[in-house]
């Protein structure tokens, strides 16, 4: 299968420090893909050079075949959409208008549509005359990945299936909100979109992913589905904690009760039992 992005032999620095060594990733259109890993791991590095916002000291990225670096600003942003941590807005600004800054310049019928199903997709419809900073950080959080919607929906209608980037887009939801996100992102992904969400719950990662791909130590130590990448292997290695992933008796999915702290040296001699 084609890949909508794709990233070969990827290494990133600052200073001297080495974010992400030789990594290697395709994401075709349509599938869901999380990143996880433990804080410094190279995640939000991975995001953005994906996104072409930082240029990798070594390999390249291709957005649709081409280098991401070979688009023009506008151009990028009609074939990939990026929701990042956190978003300051300065302005009293209402909820529409900003979810109508992800339409750009565009300004139709179509445009409008795409505001009032964003503003649906997130539960904000009747937020829409409110200020954004009165509402709560969580309820701003869903405004902005409302407004990354639109400029995925405008893109899309002139160039086919795009790229979603997502940095950490649950950590102010409720869990009501978290499922929500799930439904809205399989969604799209069903639609040819292409979704990489970098997440640190291991449970909400198998819940909406497809794939996991597990970053340590600025490496890909394991891609594949929640099933084959979360282990108690893979939790002691990376995440250090003793923890064996249970079954889901629904549909065999992977969920993951930590315990206590696994003993590093254990880990890395095979002393600790898995």
């Amino acid at each position: 299968m084609t890949a909508l992005i794709e990233a070969r032999a990827v290494d990133a620095g600052a200073g001297r420090a080495t974010l992400l060594r030789h990594v290697n990733l395709a994401v075709p259109a349509g599938e869901t893909v999380a990143v996880v890993g433990p804080n410094g791991a190279g995640k939000s590095t991975l995001l953005r050079i994906l996104s072409g916002e930082l240029r990798p000291r070594a390999g390249a990225v291709h957005l649709k075949g081409r280098d991401v670096t070979a688009y023009r600003p506008q151009e990028l942003a009609r074939h990939r959409a990026v929701l990042s941590q956190s978003v300051a807005v300065g302005f009293p600004f209402t909820v529409a208008e900003i979810v109508r800054m992800g339409a750009g310049e565009t300004r139709n019928r179509s445009m409008q549509a795409f505001v009032e199903s964003a503003l649906a997709e997130v539960g904000l419809a009747a937020f829409r005359d409110r200020v954004i900073t009165t509402l709560s950080g969580g309820e701003q959080h869903r405004a902005h990945l409302a407004r990354v919607l639109v400029q995925l929906s405008c893109g899309e209608r002139e160039h086919g299936p795009g790229l979603l980037l997502l940095d950490e887009p649950t950590a102010n939801l409720d869990l009501r909100h978290q499922l929500d996100f799930i439904g809205l992102t399989r969604l799209r992904a069903r639609c040819g979109t292409a979704v990489v969400a970098v997440l640190h719950d291991l449970n909400l990662a198998a819940a909406f992913a497809d794939r996991i791909i597990v970053l340590h130590g600025g490496s890909v130590v394991a891609d594949g589905s929640p099933r084959t990448t979360i282990t108690t292997d893979m939790l002691g290695r990376v995440f250090e904690v003793c923890a064996a992933p249970g079954d889901v008796p629904a549909d065999g999915m992977p969920f993951v009760l930590p315990q206590m702290m696994a003993a590093r040296a254990g880990w890395r001699t095979g002393e600790v039992s898995r």
